[in-house]
């Protein structure tokens, strides 16, 4: 499942494209984010309700809608984001069958294990991380950060 990237790289980009791009009280058309992604609208419509659903993200309807972060930025881990776009279930995507022993006893459970750390790894980081690197490595929000404190 995390290993193939596709559906999980997919969220984890939308929801930094939506984190970065959205400014206070505003929100971040889902055209705007496909453009940005290269990606078809209706080829990420599916992953944006998946996370519009698990309150990953917020969204409006109408003329001004779009897409906003359901909660801080600090609060939504990777390995959040990449549950979301799980089967309803919560299983991962269908595997082929093994096809050999030694896919069965040794590769397979390598993949769990690997799974499982990179998870791990996915639990440790926030969207905020995220943005911290972006920050980082020169990229420019183009909106104010949307306000966000705790008392």
């Amino acid at each position: 499942m995390l290993l193939r990237r596709d559906r999980a790289m997919t969220a984890v980009s939308i929801v930094l494209d939506v984190a970065f791009h959205a400014g206070r009280g505003s929100t971040v058309p889902a055209g705007d984010i496909a453009d940005r992604l290269s990606e078809a609208r209706r080829g990420i419509e599916p992953v944006l309700q998946a996370l519009s659903r698990a309150g990953i993200l917020g969204s409006t309807r109408g003329p001004k809608g779009g897409y906003r972060l359901g909660r801080a930025a600090r609060d939504i881990t990777l390995a959040d984001v990449v549950a979301a776009v799980l089967a309803p279930d919560g299983t991962p995507e269908p595997e082929a069958a093994p096809t050999s022993a030694l896919q069965a006893r040794v590769m397979l459970p390598l993949w769990t294990e690997l799974e499982g750390a990179v998870m791990e790894e996915l639990s440790r980081l926030s969207v905020a991380e995220l943005l911290r690197r972006a920050a980082a490595a020169g990229l420019r929000r183009p909106t104010p950060e949307a306000l966000n404190f705790a008392i």
